[in-house]
């Protein structure tokens, strides 16, 4: 696969990526299929059939999300694929790095610190954490910048619920997440090509929005390494690079802070973000996506939605916004 180098890493062009039905098929001859058979306890949010739970790790239990846009009707993405097509350079920049090398990540004890303008500052252990709101099943769509997508049923709660509790100031108008170093557990880290820890960002009104979560577990159960273990971000009308995994810190800051990507490479990934298929990226195009894990060998790209499907539910955040110019 062709690669282009920007700032020492090695970055992938998005339609030379092997199509994931081809690296799922030959995965599964030879490891065959790993999803359980039985059941989980999770309520269901749409009016098809309840995801089973794979079995793999502890259950993680949740309700029904009473929030508006928290389900879907698409398809759900295999749990095999979820867990073996990622992201996370921390543990490699290939898609099935992650999986492979994430298995020596410690996620106990963990800690998450709460920084900057907020009235409670502090360290949360993870366990107060699980327990501070209900869990709930939500259904989101997840794109990622490269031109594939996924429907994952994530666990977790509304990251508005932590927020409430730290009880940020007038002065708090982005929050900042920052994300575990730890080259003796995450092996990309030698790898170079980012500045690190791995450092993303939302403004105050998006952190608050109810769709963005804070997740805990996928399918019923808590959250493989690979996927960003213990904790991670999910903000559904944005492109996963946005969504922070394996957080250590929650900063909450008066400026616009410097994203990861950002810093990276600024003439192509802006601070917002959003899922815009009328902007293309610099080197590819956004309007179109292919879904990872449907169709088999003859999977077709499928048009790319507006804020990820999710434009009535936020659309209103940027409204007068020149969604070209703050992308």
């Amino acid at each position: 696969m062709h690669l282009l180098k920007d700032h020492g890493f090695a970055h992938p062009i998005a339609s030379e990526i092997t199509p994931q039905a081809v690296y799922a098929q030959r995965r599964r001859l030879v490891q065959g299929l790993v999803a359980g058979a039985a059941l989980g306890a999770l309520p269901s949010l749409s009016a098809r059939a309840q995801p089973a739970r794979p079995g793999k790790l502890a259950a993680l239990p949740a309700g029904r999300s009473a929030v508006a846009g928290a389900s879907t009707m698409d398809k759900l993405t295999p749990y095999v694929d979820v867990t073996t097509y990622n992201n996370f350079y921390e543990f490699g920049t290939d898609k099935s790095d992650p999986a492979r090398n994430a298995g020596r990540l410690k996620t106990r004890p963990w800690t998450v610190a709460i920084e900057g303008e907020v009235k409670k500052p502090g360290t949360w252990d993870l366990d107060t954490l699980l327990k501070l709101s209900p869990m709930e099943e939500r259904i989101y769509r997840l794109r990622c910048v490269e031109g594939w997508s996924m429907v994952v049923p994530w666990v977790g709660y509304s990251l508005a619920e932590l927020i409430k509790r730290v009880e940020p100031t007038g002065n708090a108008k982005f929050v900042q997440f920052v994300t575990l170093v730890d080259k003796a557990q995450m092996p990309g880290l030698d790898g170079g090509g980012l500045d690190w820890p791995y450092v993303e960002a939302l403004r105050m009104d998006e952190a608050l929005h109810p769709l963005t979560l804070l997740a805990f577990g996928l399918y019923g159960e808590v959250l493989p390494n690979q996927n960003g273990a213990p904790l991670r971000l999910v903000a559904p009308w944005k492109y996963g690079f946005k969504s922070g995994k394996s957080i250590v810190k929650i900063r909450f800051v008066e400026k616009q802070p410097k994203t990861s990507w950002e810093v990276a490479i600024p003439s192509e990934y802006g601070f917002y973000s959003n899922v815009n298929p009328k902007v293309d990226h610099p080197r590819w195009s956004q309007a179109t996506e292919r879904r990872i894990g449907e169709d088999g060998l003859f999977a077709k790209k499928r048009p790319t939605l507006m804020f990820n499907g999710y434009e009535p539910q936020v659309g209103q955040l940027y409204a007068g916004m020149d969604l070209k110019k703050f992308y």
